[in-house]
């Protein structure tokens, strides 16, 4: 009896899922009510969070829609950083998605004519952080306020489109999860404006809709490609029978399948994601990410090189036979360690301490098996009958487009106003004025390499605007040269860090656009423009990974890129030093996580860990390593993602080689004893999870927190966890958070019983080690938070959004938040000093806004009730009063210290030598002196004082 590998693959995935299923359509809904409720009680509801950026670099685009009257006008979508509206061509956006339940998107539709938005949940990019959403979102007055039209267990959305002669009818194409098999994905179309949905197309539960495009003038004609794919940690299957193309004459209520063994188009296993573009009812083209293998004969080159490949077969003689000087240039060219060299190297194969396999073995590394795999890759294709028969338009591979992650690009578009003028998107963005016979690119210098929309103006064809993973840019000759549109803050960062200059900078690493640093406090705005000088500087490329900092020095800088690429920067002296760790000829290659964890010792900041399937310590800032365990992992999984990786570390900051690791298996360790020994302390709880991080106690030394997150297997369970006996025993903290992965945990550096912690739709705060969480919500929209990092000097906590760069609040209030002050009915929290200035209520011109000061006055009350805020002299003379129905918790006043002209008179009768002078806003400030913040109810009173010097 025979059984295929699919079928294989088929019963392994569905055990996989028996023992971690995915979270539910209900459970989601229900945690996105408990988050709302959350919020809406939550003590910390209005702290307030500034977005400090950085813009520039911008973050991934997945769709573009344009007014057809009105080119200035447009949306963008950002796959998790929202939905942006701009009517300035881009020189401005407003956020129009940040009171919705998600900002995560895989398309968008307009209805123009009626300003009805819809919003598909859900990134259509099937890659390693693309989140998943809740269906589809549609909004009646430009997105002031959003409804859920159904949907829900879609998880991501493939392509929108509506009837423009009739916009009650819409069609989605439905992608589905992610990482499991559902039921709902294919086709889906209303015509009721989404009040029901009915499914005309579905081919099985690992297959959905990736792109729908109907002919412009006749509805009724219509394709639709599937894509049958299945992503795990360990590997991506991203081609399937299942996928193809459809179409249907009959504005998709039924559909045909048009692509079988003898239209020409390619079918079977190796067929991948598809992107179409209709030109009329005849003619159109498909993009294809062929996953079918290559002829071996296919790409080979006239070389006597030597490769990886030749040593994977090669005897002992033969090795031994090999020119040295061939022998050393291979070793070489491929990065061999100095110490092998092809004198030594044959010394060790003549002993049997190594083959020849190992050569090969030493490069094969996760990134490198990445880009080796050898498939086809990117093809296009063309049909003049209406999809009955293909033919691909061009005769060579299209090499470096796709690489081997066709599943991340496959869009297609069509001039409209010529059938032969087509554009793809990959790395970079192509463009084919003879029917994609042959191809040239207009990538221009200020355009980011990953492209994924693209829209041409039907007036003017050489008007196009592209979305990309850096962003918006704007063409007008036709891709010759590109304008850049970047004002929103959506960047993706996988990691932040901060140091300890003054003002204090913050590091991050960035999807698909590099390491970045900046002062904390530089303003976000269009100022940088007249100077040149952005405040933030890119120190890294690649997708931007973990960054440690030098205390003794702050220029002193360890980072990469993925797959545990890792640098020291010396940034005085603009010197940088390749780190990463290189197993032994004969030992099996380490294996690094696409976010490999590094982490500078507390102790010693020569002392750097690194995080392989092993801990790795270098004592001299990465210029040697050992080894200081064994494999921390399950020893990994075959497949085409390094899986089996360490993804995070901690050492105590109370003892010096107390390290904990987690992995991306499941695993937690701990030594006591820097690496001496080793101890597998994960017993107890949930198996096989991400744990996303581990974090040893700054305030007890027995203590360590551990976050699961069950994202890859679309498990959104909270999973948080503290030990207070170095892991021997386990309790569950987040039994009351609302359904999210999690993603970081951050202790309060000052105050132990206080927690904070991001997840994929969100930040919370625990007051009490966990009991309780409180949600935080001001200023911050439903995104993913990856990071969280607190620079202590200045009691800040930073969060790093994957979608919407970095905020910023100030979080002295809450690490104050301790039983005495929780008991009280109001307390009022100390006033930093003010610094006077004459520039106050002053402006160089009178057309320009003037400089106005502000202080928070910060308070808590138990409960919600309307308040004054006065503002005396020392002696009570009121100067100011100011009114707030304050809620229960913590409450924010931002005073801009004026006195009303009764209180100026007050205060020139206690200090008749006192000058005070009416500013040329109009107002007067107070001068230089102490002044008293009395907060009242009418039933009872607190104060405090504060200083302007």
């Amino acid at each position: 009896m025979k059984i295929s590998i699919l079928a294989l693959l088929l019963f392994y995935t569905s055990l996989i899922c028996s023992q971690n299923p995915s979270s539910n359509a209900a459970t989601i809904q229900k945690g996105l009510q408990e988050k709302a409720q959350m919020e809406a009680i939550s003590l910390v509801k209005n702290v307030p969070f500034i977005n400090i950026g950085p813009s520039v670099m911008s973050g991934r685009v997945v769709d573009v829609d344009v007014n057809p009257d009105n080119s200035a006008e447009f949306y963008v979508a950002y796959a998790s950083g929202g939905l942006w509206y701009t009517t300035n061509n881009g020189t401005t956006f407003k956020s129009i998605l940040d009171n919705a339940s998600t900002i995560n998107i895989g398309d968008i539709a307009i209805d123009w004519k009626n300003d009805i938005l819809w919003v598909g949940t859900g990134e259509n990019n099937s890659s390693r952080s693309s989140y998943a959403g809740i269906g589809i979102l549609k909004s009646t007055d430009k997105g002031k306020t959003w409804t859920n039209t159904g949907l829900f267990d879609s998880h991501h959305i493939g392509r929108i489109i509506i009837n423009p002669n009739n916009p009650q009818e819409v069609i989605v194409g439905v992608l589905g999860h992610l990482y499991s098999v559902n039921q709902e994905r294919g086709v889906y179309k209303t015509i009721d404006g989404g009040a029901t949905w009915q499914k005309t197309l579905f081919v099985d539960d690992q297959t959905g809709c990736i792109d729908i495009a109907y002919a412009p003038k006749n509805f009724n004609i219509m394709y639709a490609s599937t894509w049958d794919k299945d992503r795990k940690a360990w590997n991506f299957r991203g081609s399937g029978k299942g996928s193809g193309i459809y179409k249907s004459t009959d504005a998709g209520n039924t559909w045909t399948k048009v692509t079988n063994e003898s239209s020409g188009f390619p079918t079977g296993d190796g067929v991948g994601r598809i992107g179409l573009a209709v030109y009329d009812e005849n003619t159109l083209y498909a993009v294809h990410d062929n996953q079918a293998r290559r002829n071996q004969n296919t790409d080979k080159k006239n070389t006597t090189a030597l490769t990886k490949e030749d040593f994977k077969t090669m005897s002992v003689e033969a090795f031994l036979k090999l020119e040295d000087k061939k022998l050393n240039a291979f070793l070489k060219t491929n990065g061999f360690q100095e110490k092998y060299r092809a004198d030594n190297l044959k010394q060790l194969v003549r002993g049997g301490t190594v083959e020849p396999i190992d050569l090969a073995k030493y490069l094969e590394d996760a990134n490198a098996m990445l880009f080796d795999t050898p498939v086809i890759g990117a093809q296009v294709y063309r049909s003049d009958d209406g999809g009955k028969s293909w033919k691909k338009t061009h005769a060579d591979f299209l090499d470096d487009i796709f690489y081997s992650y066709g599943y991340y690009f496959a869009q297609i578009q069509v001039s409209p106003a010529n059938k032969d003028h087509i554009y793809i998107s990959g790395v970079p963005v192509l463009k084919s004025k003879d029917a994609g016979k042959t191809f040239i690119s207009i990538n221009g210098k200020n355009v980011h390499a990953d492209h994924h929309a693209l829209w041409i103006n039907p007036e003017n064809p050489n008007h196009l605007i592209n979305g990309n993973d850096g962003g918006v840019n704007i063409s007008y000759d036709d891709g010759e040269n590109w304008l850049k549109a970047n004002q929103p803050s959506v960047g993706q960062f996988y990691y932040i860090n901060v140091d300890h200059q003054t003002p204090y900078n913050v590091y991050g690493g960035l999807q698909d656009n590099g390491v970045w640093i900046g002062p904390h406090n530089a303003k976000e705005d269009e100022a940088w423009h007249q100077t040149g000088h952005y405040s933030w500087k890119s120190i890294m490329g690649g997708d931007g990974m973990q960054v440690q900092i030098d205390k003794r020095d702050a220029n002193i800088v360890y980072t990469g890129f993925q797959f545990g690429n890792y640098f020291r920067l010396n940034r005085a002296e603009k010197k940088q030093t390749y780190i990463q760790p290189k197993h032994e000829l004969g030992e099996s290659p380490y294996r690094f996580n696409w976010q490999t964890p590094i982490l500078l010792s507390p102790h010693n900041q020569d002392i750097l860990y690194l995080g392989g399937n092993k801990l790795m310590r270098s004592m001299n800032q990465g210029e040697d390593w050992t080894a200081i365990s064994k494999d921390l992992t399950n020893g990994g999984k075959k497949g085409n993602v390094a899986y089996g990786t360490l993804t995070t570390i901690s050492e105590s900051p109370s003892q010096f080689g107390l390290i904990y690791t987690g992995s991306d298996d499941g695993l937690i360790y701990v030594t006591q004893n820097s690496g001496g020994s080793w101890t597998d302390i994960s017993q107890g709880l949930p198996k096989d999870l991400w744990v996303s991080r581990v974090i040893s106690s700054s305030h007890k030394k027995e203590r360590v927190y551990v976050t699961l997150n069950g994202y890859r297997w679309d498990d959104f369970t909270p999973y948080v966890y503290v030990s207070d006996d170095y892991g021997k025993n386990w309790t569950n903290i987040g039994s009351n958070l609302p359904a999210s992965s999690i993603n970081v945990i951050k202790e309060d550096p000052k105050n132990q019983n206080v927690l904070y912690l991001g997840t994929d739709n969100g930040t919370y705060i625990t007051l009490d080690r966990g009991k309780n969480w409180q949600a935080f919500s001001k200023g911050l929209p439903n995104v993913a938070i990856h990071d969280l990092v607190i620079q202590p000097e200045a009691n800040d906590l930073l969060i790093g959004t994957h979608g919407r760069s970095i905020y910023k609040t100030n979080i002295r209030p809450l690490q104050l938040l301790d039983d005495t002050i929780l008991n009280k009915s109001i307390h009022v929290f100390e006033i930093s000093p003010v610094k006077w200035s004459e520039k106050w209520g002053v402006s160089w011109s009178k057309w320009l806004a003037p400089d106005e000061p502000s202080v928070s006055i910060q308070f808590y009350t138990s409960k919600p009730e309307e308040f004054t805020v006065t503002i005396t002299t020392p002696e009570g003379k009121k100067l100011n009063e100011l009114s707030i129905a304050a809620d229960k918790g913590l409450n924010y006043i931002n005073y801009d210290l004026t006195m009303t002209e009764k209180g100026t008179k007050n205060l020139q009768k206690e200090f008749p030598d006192e000058e005070i002078s009416q500013q040329k806003n109009g107002k007067y400030y107070l001068p230089v002196g102490e002044y008293k913040v009395v907060i009242s109810n009418q039933k009872e009173d607190t104060k405090t004082s504060f200083m302007i010097k």
